[in-house]
Order: structure tokens, then sequence, then C-alpha cells
């Protein structure tokens, strides 16, 4: 399954959280490894850039964030990121540089690769989203399937295993999702893809593709 490495779907160099991929294949299995990751990188970090203002809370000096927004750590907010008005971070949280994270947006065990934007009524939840990946208004990454069965990924009529209990959505570099989709769990958005407003997506969807609905996915090209 080629297209669903990390090296098909990321730039690693556009994340302070590239050494967590090493010695992974898949982007999902980096989602156990995120909390223990930050208390390691956490401690590195140089005080001159970076305030460790709460427990495993690192955020940089350059990042603005409003004082209605609430961060629980372990979490680190990247340079020049903004967290804006009643943000929620629940833990386990990267915040890439230049990344938005919006009013009433929840995060929980989460990677987002710089220049991410997640700015208006988001929940963002077990999922990686890569380099100056966008999602619309309301649209949310559901993590955990209704019948609380172990997640599988569902690529051309075959379905991989991820052996997670949680796992919302990998969405690839320079992915756009319109408002008020749903990503189900166990997405995958290729990159350069754009996700058609008021969409349930499910399963692989192929980059540089245009998903307009099940069963309606075109190529860009």
């Amino acid at each position: 399954m080629e297209e669903l490495r990390i090296d098909h779907l990321y730039d690693l160099e556009q994340t302070i959280a590239g050494k967590v991929f090493e010695g992974c294949v898949y982007p999902w299995e980096v989602l156990p490894k995120i909390s223990a990751f930050i208390l390691e990188l956490g401690a590195t970090l140089s005080k001159e850039e970076y305030d460790q203002v709460g427990e495993n809370v690192w955020i940089a000096k350059s990042a603005k964030v409003a004082k209605t927004a609430f961060i629980n750590g372990p979490a680190i907010i990247g340079k020049e990121a903004e967290v804006r008005h009643c943000a929620f971070i629940r833990g386990n949280a990267i915040v890439g540089e230049g990344a938005v994270v919006g009013n009433s947006t929840e995060l929980k065990n989460v990677i987002l690769f710089n220049k991410v934007q997640v700015p208006h009524y988001n929940y963002v939840g077990d999922s990686i989203l890569g380099y100056r990946s966008h999602m619309g208004a309301g649209s949310i990454t559901s993590n955990v399937k209704s019948d609380k069965t172990l997640v599988e990924i569902s690529i051309r009529g075959e379905r991989m295993k991820t052996n997670l209990k949680k796992m919302g959505a990998m969405l690839g570099d320079h992915v756009e999702v319109g408002c008020n989709s749903v990503l189900n769990p166990g997405t995958i958005i290729g990159r350069n893809s754009n996700i058609y407003p008021l969409s349930m997506v499910r399963g692989y969807v192929e980059a540089g593709s245009i998903y307009k609905k099940a069963g309606e996915i075109v190529s860009k090209s």
C-alpha cells in the first residue's frame, strides 16, 4: 500500500516532530508515540525561543495565544502559531510553526505540520495534518467507530488493519477540506486533494483528487 506510506503523504522537513516518524512506515503508527515524544522534545527546546508555561506545555515566544484558550499538556505550540479565543487543546498536541487553531477548535493527540489551519469550530483527534492543510469551518475528524471495533482503512476494495481503537484522519500536505465535512475513522487523504463541503469521507482518497461525494472522485489533472 505505497500510497499510505509516510513518505507519500508528508514532507517531514515541515514539522518539528520529524523524528517521531523514524522507524514507522505508515502515519497512524505514530499516534501512540506522540505523548512521550513531546515530553522528550520539550525538554530540549531553546529557552530563548520557548517558554514552559505549565506542566509539560511549551509555547514559542513568537506564538500568539488568546487568554481564553485552554492548553493541557503535553503540548508544544510552535513559532508564529496562533491559538485563538476558546481553543481547547486537550493534550498530546504539536501545533506547527505558523499554524492556526481557531475559535472553539478542539485538539487531542495530534500533529499539525507547519502552516496548518483548523480555524473555526473543528474537532481534530488522533490525527496528523500535513503541511498547509486546511479544514473548513465545522469540519471534523471522527476517531472512534460506532461499534467500538478497531479501525481499518479501506483502499480499492481491500481493508488494512491499524490495530487502533482510536484513529481519525491522516491528511497529506496541501489538503483542503470543505466546511462541515466529516472525516470518518481511518480516512487517508493524499497530497493536494480537495474535499467538497458537507462531505462524509471514508477510506483512502488519492492524491491530486477532488472528492465530490462517495463514488464521485475526479482527478485534478
